[in-house]
């Protein structure tokens, strides 16, 4: 395992260098300027598509705009936000959080340009069912001579949406925090245990297709994400004098040199890859999601897939930094990281509820996570080797819950984030050469949202 640790050590470290966080940043900000922040100027109404009042039977797609965003979110809202950002923090301190927020903020606009693409540039399968995503982005707004961009995305995006992560960290919880030691005579045999109940959950779910991933989602992710917000809230209740200090120290850190080794590069690049992590921002899975939406406006499913990175990072991943920062354990646990971190905090904070309530959120999102992944590795896996590949797909991704119960924590987390960064290449590449058309597409819509 120590090999295999120095190897997704390496491949992380060269995937997330300079030039891919002056990709993902500079290219939010593009996309803010380019777009003179008309998605911040439209929340309001990506807001209102939720409703339904703008659904249509009769238009093309799978999903409504809620179950997109709901299926969208339910492989952002999940471990990221519990276990990433106890990553992030015991990795690059509490100014990383700062670099989160700022890759949300500008991901608000990055989303709206990709998720916009992903309806406007969609193709039907031999199903007759249409498909969205970087690699169809690719194919149909860019032509056949950028199938070897397009190829790089659905290679990466099959292993980056590998459910190993979220298998992993709920293993984790399950093991060292909730159970007791006593219970467990065999730590290698309660791996393989959880393994196949987790196996035998998701394979309930994912074998049913799309409409039950989408059905079980969108009732999951909006109870359990307003439930873990209760939660937090309740600590930083307890804590509420200190807030203003917390908020304060996240921005001085956020530029201190002396934060980690590495200095300010160590921060930023820590801070960026964890809240893309989170809420994917330019990294294209998402657009998978958006991609079966069903509406005939790409400037719809761009609106309220801009909404992603305000309730994931902004949100959500913001109370779960200022519960460890409140709790101060973040500085004074050796060894302890990702979800066992978060799991203490809530154990000092909250008692035995607390921990016993997060092992509940820690199950539910992590399986829709697991879920939706499922629904995005399909798509390139089938992009890849074609429809009659698709019967095996299920069962690989299977496998790779077990493996993911089984491996250490570095090895998964850094295999997957950087995957992550090699999706991003193709999906920010695309975005900017067809920026031109989303802006001309918004520009009628919001037009004729005026009349």
């Amino acid at each position: 395992m120590d090999f295999l640790s120095e190897i997704t050590a390496a491949f992380v470290n060269f995937v997330w260098g300079p030039p891919l966080i002056i990709l993902l940043v500079g290219g939010g900000l593009f996309f803010s300027l380019y777009s003179r922040l008309v998605p911040f100027r439209y929340i309001g109404h990506g807001i209102s598509l939720l409703t339904g009042k703008h659904d249509k039977d009769s238009e093309d797609g799978q999903l409504t705009h809620s179950q997109a965003l709901s299926a969208a979110l339910a492989g952002t809202v999940g471990m990221g936000n519990i276990s990433g950002v106890a990553l992030a923090i015991t990795a690059g301190g509490p100014g990383a959080v700062f670099w989160m927020w700022l890759t949300a903020l500008l991901g608000v606009s990055t989303k709206f340009f990709t998720c916009s693409l992903g309806v406007m540039f969609r193709q039907k399968d031999a199903n007759g069912e249409l498909q969205g995503g970087p690699m169809y982005v690719i194919m149909e707004g860019l032509g056949k001579n950028w199938k070897p961009l397009a190829m790089l995305f659905a290679f990466a995006g099959l292993f980056g949406t590998i459910p190993s992560f979220q298998a992993n960290q709920l293993t984790a919880a399950f093991r060292e925090e909730l159970i007791p030691e006593n219970w467990i005579s065999s730590p290698e045999m309660f791996n393989y245990i959880m393994a196949a109940i987790v196996t035998t959950l998701v394979a309930g779910v994912i074998l049913g297709g799309l409409q039950r991933v989408a059905y079980v989602t969108s009732r999951l992710v909006p109870t359990m994400a307003i439930t873990y917000l209760l939660m937090t809230l309740a600590v930083l209740f307890n804590h509420i004098g200190e807030i203003p200090a917390l908020i304060g120290s996240i921005f001085t850190e956020a530029f201190n040199p002396k934060a980690i080794s590495g200095g300010i590069i160590g921060v930023i690049i820590i801070g960026v890859s964890r809240g893309v992590f989170s809420n994917e921002a330019g990294i294209g899975t998402e657009v998978m999601a958006h991609g079966a939406a069903k509406t005939n406006e790409p400037i719809r499913e761009g609106l309220v897939g801009m909404l992603g990175p305000i309730v994931d990072t902004l949100i959500i991943c913001t109370c779960t930094a200022l519960v460890i920062l409140a709790s101060g354990m973040w500085q004074g646990v050796e060894g302890v990281k990702g979800v066992e971190l978060t799991m203490q905090v809530f154990g000092q904070e909250l008692g035995l509820t607390g921990q016993i309530l997060l092992a509940i959120q820690i199950l539910f999102l992590a399986a829709s996570t697991m879920f939706t992944y499922w629904y995005y590795g399909e798509k390139c896996f089938v992009f890849l080797w074609g429809e009659s590949s698709r019967k095996y797909y299920k069962w690989f991704y299977l496998f790779m819950i077990i493996v993911g119960c089984i491996v250490t924590l570095d090895v998964v987390f850094n295999f997957m984030m950087g995957m992550y960064g090699l999706m991003a290449i193709p999906t920010m590449l695309s975005a900017f050469i067809l920026a031109p058309k989303v802006k001309a597409a918004a520009n009628i819509y919001f037009k004729k949202l005026a009349n």
